[in-house]
């Protein structure tokens, strides 16, 4: 029996390994931080033979609260991920698994890989809309990467998405994905009108170095990027100094950037309330907005998520509020769920790759339905 990780976005630790019957784990954090949470391994092993395996110490990990009522994923393929029923005591979290074949991977959530990552780039860039520019590099030596789809021009709307800033949230570019090939595919008249009347920057990963690493939450050195929004350093931060930089230079009208949560199991968005120029316009919009994607779609609800700042005391170090202060601009967050979203259940799956691209393509809907009020 061999535990592997030494691959794109592995992590773990073995602690023992001396028997099918007690596997026993641990998740390292991220370099230069104490945040644990991801993990993706490969169990090579034999096959029809019952594996139980305890994740240990969780009540030290990030989010502890994350792993209760929470369910491993796991696939053969690499392709298909399933659930596999998991219980967790308030530290250690345990499952079992009699592998179908001699190779199984598990994961916190469905892994969306940098090869992957470079492909969806690269079929982007083949529409006539759509250009690929790399605005510099991370600590590491990879690309941050920009599509611009829509040529630009005088009245047209700026809108920006990003994704990945927290790389162990592999569920966002997934939505990303499906956010692309909906408005990428010349049969959808909804994607069509949008790149006649828009101007659509899309960065479908902001932390491919925290990524490839098997991070949760921050970059090669340990900087969370969704806290480095006000003040960037190429040296610590230069994924969000790059993209800042451009986004100076277009402008923004609609920013949205995608998440997952680990805790809360529904899709929901986090406003600007807090931010200062926060205004009645600014609540008129995101009303419309919330109120769009409530009418698109089911796998959208705005009961359960984040407690509303109070004014005037929004963490404008975070992306969604410097944007929205910095452009007085409708900004969101976005969430979706590592465990499921609870109104729209799937025992096999939970949320899933699947639900997240089409989550995605059903933005694209609501964001033209919230054009004219930009």
């Amino acid at each position: 029996m061999k535990i592997f990780s030494n691959f794109d976005s592995g992590n773990i630790q073995v602690v023992s390994a001396d028997s099918p019957a007690n596997i026993q784990l641990s998740i390292p954090a991220d370099n230069n931080t104490e945040t644990a949470q991801w993990f993706h391994f490969r169990l090579e092993s034999d096959s029809q033979e019952l594996h139980q395996f305890t994740l240990l110490n969780l009540a030290k990990s990030a989010y502890p609260e994350g792993w209760q009522d929470y369910d491993v994923v796991a696939s053969y393929d690499r392709n298909e991920w399933f659930r596999i029923p998991s219980e967790f005591d308030g530290d250690n979290l345990r499952f079992s698994v009699i592998p179908e074949a001699s190779s199984m991977y598990f994961a916190y959530f469905a892994p969306y890989s940098y090869e992957r990552h470079q492909d969806l780039l690269h079929e982007a860039q083949t529409h006539y809309a759509c250009k690929l520019e790399t605005l510099g590099a991370t600590i590491d030596g990879n690309d941050i990467s920009l599509l611009t789809i829509g040529e630009p021009a005088g009245g047209k709307k700026n809108i920006w998405v990003i994704g990945r800033q927290h790389p162990g949230e592999t569920m966002a570019e997934w939505f990303i994905e499906g956010l692309l090939m909906r408005l990428l595919d010349e049969t959808d008249t909804v994607g069509k009108a949008l790149i006649d009347n828009a101007v659509i920057r899309v960065v479908p990963n902001m932390n491919p170095d925290g990524s490839i690493r098997g991070h949760l939450r921050h970059n090669a050195v340990g900087a969370n990027l969704n806290r480095e929004w006000q003040t960037p350093t190429l040296e610590r931060s230069p994924e969000v100094f790059y993209v800042r930089e451009r986004m100076l230079e277009t402008g923004v009208d609609m920013f949205l950037d995608i998440h997952g949560d680990e805790a809360i199991p529904y899709n929901f968005v986090a406003g600007s309330e807090g931010i200062p120029s926060y205004d009645e316009d600014f609540a008129a919009m995101e009303a419309h907005f919330k109120q769009a994607l409530l009418t698109i779609t089911p796998e959208f609800q705005d009961e359960h998520g984040y407690p509303k700042s109070a004014p005037g005391t929004a963490n404008l170090t975070v992306g969604s509020n410097w944007v929205a202060e910095q452009f007085k601009c409708l900004s969101y967050t976005v969430e979706m769920p590592f465990k499921d979203h609870n109104d729209q259940p799937d025992e096999i799956y939970g949320w899933s790759p699947d639900r997240s691209a089409a989550l995605g393509s059903d933005m694209l809907a609501a964001i033209w339905a919230t054009l004219p009020k930009l």
